[in-house]
């Protein structure tokens, strides 16, 4: 079944465990483990220099708090993103997570990831 004929529910339990580990190879600065649901696409331009950088001028990407529950998806064209309310450990508030889900050589990659 395509990633496009699921449900809103069978999207955000694909989704759920990359979002996690997303937060949690960020918040240990880890590479190899943030990039591994990449797409081709995306880690053309998620090199490993660009990540450091933004780990180090970026307190939020590091202080995120684990177990945060998705709220919705978007759908557009090939992608449907998945919408998280994410927080931080250091820095007060919500923060509106995004990560975009597509099709890659019959598997499921992130085309995007971002915190608001």
């Amino acid at each position: 079944m395509s990633l496009l004929d699921k449900s809103d529910e069978e999207i955000i339990k694909l989704a759920d465990p990359m979002w996690s580990n997303l937060v949690k190879c960020s918040n240990i600065k880890d590479y190899g483990g943030f990039t591994r649901d990449f797409s081709s696409q995306m880690l053309y331009g998620a090199n490993e220099v660009e990540l450091g950088k933004q780990w180090a001028n970026n307190e939020l990407i590091s202080t995120l708090n684990e177990g945060c529950k998705a709220f919705g998806c978007l759908r557009r064209g090939d992608y449907i993103t998945v919408l998280y309310r994410q927080t931080s450990s250091k820095i007060p508030g919500d923060f509106l997570g995004r990560i975009v889900l597509g099709e890659e050589g019959g598997e499921v990659k992130v085309f995007g990831a971002t915190i608001f």
